[in-house]
């Protein structure tokens, strides 16, 4: 199957941090996310970031603009049972890593190749493994 023009090249996942960032305009993310869109690129994160992103001191028009430009993905069955089968493989628990899970399971669920910006590498790495390419911002 060939590319068309209006067909995403792939995907940028954010995590919570990602996506703060993001709102930040922090020279780094804004980069890659010029990059994305430059590439025809799907900018995504889990429904679930966002329970972690909100803060009180959030810029909220600044939050609601970042995600007017970032497709939210919903927390499905499929992807809750993706998201605990990654987690009993990777042997951690959900307590603990249940976002980072569910973001896991969206970003592999996304159309590849799949790149995540996250603060922790080391749980998408242990999570993802090779399937997705990692990056810390």
């Amino acid at each position: 199957m060939t590319r068309t023009a209006g067909d995403p090249g792939g995907t940028l996942v954010l995590d919570s941090d990602g996506l703060a960032k993001a709102v930040l305009r922090e020279r780094a993310v804004t980069a890659w996310l010029a990059l994305a869109r430059a590439d025809d690129l799907r900018v995504i994160t889990s429904a679930a970031t966002l329970v972690e992103v909100v803060h009180p001191r959030i810029n909220r028009p600044a939050l609601e603009w970042t995600l007017s430009r970032v497709i939210v993905e919903p927390v499905t069955e499929p992807i809750a049972r993706q998201a605990a089968a990654l987690l009993s493989g990777a042997g951690l628990h959900g307590h603990k890593h249940a976002i980072d899970a569910m973001l896991g399971a969206t970003a592999l669920a996304a159309p590849g190749p799949v790149t995540i910006l996250t603060s922790d590498p080391e749980d998408l790495v242990a999570l993802c493994g090779t399937r997705a390419t990692v990056v810390k911002v």
